[in-house]
């Protein structure tokens, strides 16, 4: 299982900025003082890479992230990214997804293993997306200046 911060709260310890990033942790671990504030808790997927596949309207676009790290956030400096096809039940799956929740942009992470199986780990509403390709910048800017009907997502 991982624990996974609900909210990137900056913080510091001895005048060190600190972070709370997605950690295993052990049945042990987890105690009844969880019970006080809120806590998110998934499964944890045994995983070959991470992917963030980034939608706007009908657009999507994918890049594979290979880091030595459970959160590729934390030491962003190590990870690489190269872009990934995305396989069409997952394709339709994120459409459905933005569709059911009225979204018409959407960050969503996997894990894939190394059997090839995409396990959906989030959607993030407002997710980062500037480092992937220009075509998520164009196809942010068409939906912004034309809106949904008139650009044909």
């Amino acid at each position: 299982m991982v624990y996974k911060p609900l909210w990137n709260t900056p913080s510091t310890v001895g005048g060190k900025a600190q972070q709370v990033w997605v950690r295993e942790v052990r049945p042990h671990e987890i105690t009844a003082a969880v019970a006080v504030c809120p806590h998110l808790f998934q499964a944890k997927v045994d995983k070959a890479f991470d992917v963030r596949l980034t939608a706007v309207g009908n657009r999507l676009s994918a890049v594979r992230i290979d880091s030595p790290d459970l959160d590729w956030r934390q030491r962003q400096s190590l990870m690489e990214c190269t872009p990934i096809a995305v396989p069409d039940q997952v394709a339709r799956s994120v459409s459905t997804y933005l569709t059911v929740s009225r979204l018409v942009f959407g960050a969503f992470d996997f894990a894939v293993t190394p059997a090839g199986d995409w396990y959906f780990l989030e959607c993030n509403p407002n997710g980062q997306w500037a480092w992937q390709p220009d075509s998520i910048t164009d196809a942010i800017a068409g939906q912004l200046e034309n809106g949904p009907d008139r650009d044909g997502l």
